[in-house]
């Protein structure tokens, strides 16, 4: 016989990874120079956007110093964003592929965008 236990365990929470695929990069400036094609922007992976944001700090990981940007990325459903732990491990994650309205600072990103 096999019984589910789920077990109450508290955990630190240390970052937010997002793992966005933004239809269109144009819509973004890197260091004032319009990213036409994604090239300019830090924590790009092929065409994923993974910025990984420590909680804390509000610090984008492995972001270069003096490197600014101006995004407004449309995701368009396909992005998950989730809570890490302190060993980087997946603990929760967004429900859904919507962009969380918290990711849209100072505007409305409607569910799709990351501004």
């Amino acid at each position: 016989m096999k019984i589910e236990i789920k077990v109450k365990k508290e955990v630190e929470v240390t970052h937010l990874l997002i793992e966005a695929k933004p239809r269109y990069w144009e819509d973004t400036e890197v260091n004032g120079i319009s990213d036409e094609n994604g090239d300019l922007i830090p924590c790009r992976s092929d065409d994923i956007w993974s910025p990984k944001i420590n909680l804390e700090t509000g610090i984008i990981i492995d972001w270069p110093i003096g490197t600014e940007a101006n995004i407004h990325y449309k995701v368009c459903d396909s992005g998950e964003y989730w809570i890490l732990d302190t060993n980087s491990e997946k603990l929760i994650k967004a429900k859904g592929y919507y962009v969380p309205n918290f990711l849209a600072i100072d505007d409305n990103g409607f569910g799709d965008y990351i501004i």
